[in-house]
């Protein structure tokens, strides 16, 4: 079994085991044990449970930065990019969300994954053309932070298939945020987001604070 082979299988296996354990109950070594994988192997990859998150987040990113789907707005592709980034968390929902649960008290996990998110979210805002240079490109990039942090939060009680309210949820932040900060020439116009159609619902106010 090669690495990537070896990293997916207990990445699944970890979420599986904390969606319906609990991530605070969920080790390394019951999850490799759960997939039949090499204790040994999961402990020179994966000493600690949190770099299968990170794990998780390359994962979303890289699906999120695929370039033949960059199309529309400077606004259509934030979209487009993170609805990608949310449709591999959707893999892993239960064992996402009871990440989300265990934050609130694991302050290190908390900054750990903050910081990530951060990364992350940096990425996308460049690859869209969001300028993230200077003061201005600054808090273009913590309003993405917190278009991401209301949109996780939404998709965290999102039960439908198709993520309808997680999508309308998206596309009003991204407006909101655009109200305070501007992403680009193109985020004031008033185009439908590529990729993932659906009717805009305003549904929550826009906290603009850091991710979890």
């Amino acid at each position: 079994m090669d690495n990537d082979l070896f990293d997916a299988t207990l990445l699944r296996s970890v979420l599986e085991r904390a969606g319906s354990h609990g991530w605070r109950r969920t080790t390394v070594v019951d999850a490799a044990r759960d997939a039949g994988l090499s204790l040994e192997t999961a402990r020179k990859r994966f000493a600690c449970k949190t770099k299968l998150l990170f794990t998780l987040g390359r994962l979303a990113d890289e699906s999120a930065l695929v370039e033949d789907e960059m199309q529309g707005s400077v606004r259509d592709r934030l979209f487009d990019m993170l609805m990608r980034r949310l449709d591999v968390f959707q893999q892993y929902r239960e064992g996402v969300r009871s990440v989300l649960r265990a934050l609130p008290t694991d302050p290190a996990l908390a900054v750990l994954l903050g910081g990530a998110t951060l990364e992350s979210m940096k990425w996308i805002a460049t690859a869209a053309g969001v300028d993230t240079n200077g003061l201005a490109g600054a808090l273009r990039l913590q309003a993405l932070v917190g278009v991401w942090t209301l949109t996780l939060r939404t998709w965290d009680r999102d039960d439908s298939a198709d993520m309808g309210l997680t999508m309308a949820a998206l596309e009003e932040a991204l407006k909101r945020a655009g109200r305070f900060v501007s992403f680009g020439p193109e985020t004031d116009g008033s185009t439908v987001p590529t990729g993932h159609g659906h009717d805009t619902d305003p549904l929550v106010d826009l906290p603009l604070e850091p991710s979890a």
